[in-house]
């Protein structure tokens, strides 16, 4: 089968974007540089804040997707993939205007716990609050016969800081500091019965590792990247 040609429409944020590819590289079975799969990558920040589109009265950021993907298209991408879960609640109005199949991150994550860890049947969801409020990686769970567990408002309110402060490229924590917000919030979700924590939003996976966790760790982005290798038509290497 000939392989396909990935197309990532990035930028959101662009850190979450560069570990997106790295997580491709690293999980292709290749020896050689010609045995990589080819990758385009559209790394757009200024795309809308997803969030503020969501719960707010923030502009959309479907215009500017839109044209991403047809950028994407225009250079020979065969599928998309998105490295941002919050953008995901307009993948449905996106892929009304694109002609170009896009995998969603919802989809794969649900697949993974499922076929995996079919024991594990209530997570723990870590992510924007325009993730949380927007319901949808909620509902995909449900249809998966998972339930899922969101901070209250007051560990939210630390989620959402702690991502910013990952974007935010003069953020007066340090990495660490923000590791260790990340950790007390899934102490309190374990703590209400969570026997899993996804990462749902692609800057957690920067601060928040497996080591950090008590009870497995489900990595939306890796979890993505591992879903474009296969539709790519070549499978992913084992997990470590």
């Amino acid at each position: 089968m000939k392989e396909k040609v990935i197309g990532i429409l990035g930028g959101m944020g662009p850190e979450a974007t560069l570990d997106c590819y790295a997580r491709i590289i690293k999980s292709t079975p290749a020896k050689t540089d010609q045995e990589h799969l080819r990758v385009i990558i559209d790394a757009n920040p200024k795309v809308p804040d997803r969030t503020a589109a969501i719960i707010a009265d923030g502009p959309s950021p479907v215009p500017i997707l839109v044209a991403g993907c047809q950028t994407l298209q225009a250079a020979g991408a065969d599928f998309i993939i998105i490295p941002c879960v919050s953008a995901h609640f307009f993948l449905e109005e996106i892929r009304q205007q694109t002609k170009l199949p896009i995998l969603s991150i919802f989809d794969a994550a649900a697949e993974t716990i499922s076929r995996d860890h079919a024991d594990i049947k209530t997570i723990g969801l870590m992510g924007t609050t325009g993730t949380i409020s927007g319901g949808l990686f909620q509902k995909r769970l449900t249809a998966a016969s998972i339930k899922t567990i969101a901070p209250d408002e007051t560990q939210q309110a630390r989620v959402m800081a702690a991502i910013y402060d990952i974007k935010n490229s003069s953020s007066t924590r340090s990495r660490k500091q923000i590791t260790s917000e990340l950790v007390a919030v899934v102490e309190s979700l374990v703590s209400k019965g969570a026997r899993g924590i996804i990462a749902g939003c692609t800057e957690i996976p920067l601060a928040l590792k497996q080591a950090h966790l008590p009870v497995p760790y489900f990595d939306a982005l890796t979890i993505l990247a591992r879903a474009a290798i296969l539709k790519a038509g070549l499978h992913p290497l084992a997990m470590p």
